[in-house]
């Protein structure tokens, strides 16, 4: 499996890796910088090497901070600890599923839009344990290490789900509260056919909040 189909500075102090299908990013610069979610399983390597290749050998991150903490973007946990041992933030409604005191709720594949959704019976919806790395995020929607940065509640597709905005260029890391990807379709996640679409139909429970 190619873990990182692609890495690429999307904005001044912002990089995507793209796993398959799936972001992680890093915000910051190579003094002080967070990563953002931690893709699929397998991924610890690549992150790691993308890193270092911005930042220098031995780069670590201040923090992980989360969007949520869905299958996809928890994957390289716990492997990375090995790497990195930072602590790991997150909205406070999604703190346990981050701890292994709550499962999310199961995939609906009766959604329809196409073979993912017909195929998300499959896809995990357990809890991860992170153990007491896990931290609340502050109140205040500041980001712990980036003052110019916020944190925005957008729920829906979790109860917990946010994103992170910069208010001096408005550059939004949304997570999954919209994809640019229709996430139903096997054909257009294959073909990363481009197009604003709201979350996962399958993995959303929510839709009132998540419009």
């Amino acid at each position: 499996m190619a873990l990182t189909t692609s890495v690429e500075i999307i904005a001044d102090g912002v990089i995507r890796f793209r796993q398959l299908f799936v972001n992680a990013y890093v915000i910051g610069d190579a003094d002080n910088w967070l990563l953002v979610d931690a893709a699929l399983p397998g991924a610890t390597s690549a992150i790691v090497e993308a890193a270092e290749k911005h930042f220098g050998q031995g780069a670590k991150p201040r923090a992980v901070i989360m969007t949520h903490g869905h299958f996809d973007h928890v994957g390289a946990f716990p492997d990375l600890f090995d790497h990195w041992d930072v602590p790991v933030w997150a909205h406070p409604l999604e703190v346990p599923h981050l701890t292994g005191e709550a499962d999310y709720p199961p995939p609906d594949p009766t959604v329809g839009k196409g073979a993912m959704a017909l195929m998300s019976f499959a896809y995990p919806n357990k809890a991860i344990d992170l153990g007491d790395r896990v931290r609340a995020l502050p109140p205040d929607s500041t980001v712990p290490h980036l003052p110019e940065w916020r944190w925005l509640h957008t729920p829906g597709h979790t109860k917990g789900h946010i994103s992170l905005y910069r208010e001096n260029d408005g550059v939004l890391v949304a997570g999954d509260a919209f994809v640019t990807v229709e996430q139903e379709s096997l054909y257009k996640v294959m073909t990363q056919k481009q197009e604003v679409h709201g979350p996962p139909a399958y993995f959303t429970p929510d839709w009132k909040n998540a419009e």
